[in-house]
Formats: structure tokens, C-alpha cells, sequence
């Protein structure tokens, strides 16, 4: 027997402006969006976190800065820092890129490392981008590891500016490989709502997009379960 369901999109978005051409009218826009559709959060570089910080004061909507964005190649202590100062200007959540040649190089304890200095440096959650369209599934099983070793709350499937984008098996397999409390953001190329559904169906408990307004509008979509 078919039934069918509507599965309210907007708790999933954090709704995301990173491009280096972004203008403070745009993030304003963001934020405004944001509050107006309800999503979960939004998604901003660190020199626009002050700026959010005001358009969202009083809201329930969450303030994502990233860090290492969007090659992850800077020293870990820079991470840390640009973290420190996003927190301090009140950013809630920090989406940090992992250093991807240590990944590909295979250097699990320098990459825990690297996670571990930025979740120290801040008293909020750390999501951790592991750029998936670089990295093999061994290679995204022992990320994830290393994620959740370091104290990071969440793994995060891809930046938007590499190669792949956010994939049903990835999540999968992210899934399957952290403990049932670390969050799943997929991230990268999400623009129609059934790619959403199958997102979230596969473990996904967030969605990165800049497609948010997108998605919400043509949200009502049955879900099919048999």
C-alpha cells in the first residue's frame, strides 16, 4: 500500500551566501529570508558574522560562520583563530575545512589535530567539511573518525566550490560510520526538493544550500513510503 506524506523542508536549511562577490545587501536579504521562511539557519564567511549577527538578534535562526574556507590549506591555528573572532562576533556554529592533502596523504593523527585545535578554540559547535568529491570511502570513513575524535558535533559533505557535490551513498556512509549523536550536514549542489528528501532520508540532519527559497516554495511534494 502507497501512502504519503509532506515533509516540511525549512527545520534542514541553513541557508547559505559564500560567494567572494557577496555584498552586505545580499546577506541582509539572506537573513531577512531566513527569518521569513523559518530555516534553521544561515550559512556566512566569518567578515559578514557581525552583520548577521544584527539582522538575526532576537530570532531563533542560527548564525554558521566557516573557516578555512573553502580550501582548508591555511595552519590549523589560523582556523582557530578566524573561529575565535567569528564566535566573539557571534556566530553559534563554526563549519571548518579540513585539510584535505593530509587526508589524501593519509595523516589520520595530523588531521585529528587539526580539528581538535579549532574545537578547542571555541565554546559552540564545530561542523567538519571534509570536501567528499576528493576522497575515497576509506578516506571519508576515516575523516568522519577523526571528526568525531577531535569533538566535532557534526561532518559535513562539501564545500560548494570543489568538485562533487552532495551525494545519497556519501551520507550513507558518513552515516554509518559516526555514533548516532554526530549530525550530518549535506552540503554542495542541492537544488531540487526531491534531492533534499533523499538527503534527509539517507541521515542527513541538515542541508547547506543556496536554494533554500527554492526548496521551501516547492515543498510540498509527497514523500512515497511503501
Amino acid at each position: 500500500m502507497v501512502t504519503t506524506k509532506i515533509l516540511n523542508l525549512a527545520p534542514y536549511i541553513e541557508h547559505t551566501l559564500l560567494k567572494p562577490e557577496t555584498t552586505s545587501h545580499q546577506i541582509e536579504n539572506l537573513c531577512a529570508e531566513a527569518i521569513k521562511y523559518s530555516f534553521k539557519g544561515v550559512c556566512v564567511n566569518s567578515s559578514y558574522v557581525s552583520l548577521a549577527a544584527s539582522k538575526l538578534k532576537g530570532t531563533p535562526v542560527l548564525l554558521v560562520s566557516v573557516v578555512g574556507f573553502p580550501l582548508g590549506a591555511c595552519l590549523s591555528e589560523a582556523k582557530a583563530f578566524e573561529a575565535q573572532l567569528a564566535a566573539n562576533n557571534g556566530a553559534q556554529e563554526i563549519d571548518m575545512v579540513i585539510n584535505i592533502g593530509a587526508a589524501k596523504e593519509k595523516k589520520w593523527n595530523f588531521l585529528e589535530q587539526d580539528i581538535n585545535v579549532v574545537v578547542k578554540s571555541v565554546e559552540i559547535p564545530v561542523k567538519v567539511i571534509l570536501e567528499t568529491g576528493f576522497l575515497d570511502a576509506e578516506e571519508i570513513k576515516k575523516v568522519c573518525q577523526a571528526a568525531e575524535s577531535a569533538g566535532a558535533l557534526f561532518v559535513k559533505t562539501c564545500t560548494g566550490f570543489s568538485p562533487g557535490s552532495a551525494t545519497v551513498d556519501h551520507v550513507k556512509l558518513m552515516r554509518s560510520t559516526v555514533s548516532k549523536h554526530i549530525g550530518i550536514k549535506a552540503s554542495g549542489g542541492i537544488k531540487t526538493v526531491e534531492q533534499a528528501i533523499a538527503l534527509i532520508e539517507a541521515g542527513a540532519s541538515r542541508l547547506g544550500t543556496s536554494s533554500g527559497v527554492q526548496l521551501v516554495t516547492n515543498q510540498n511534494v509527497p514523500i512515497h513510503s511503501y
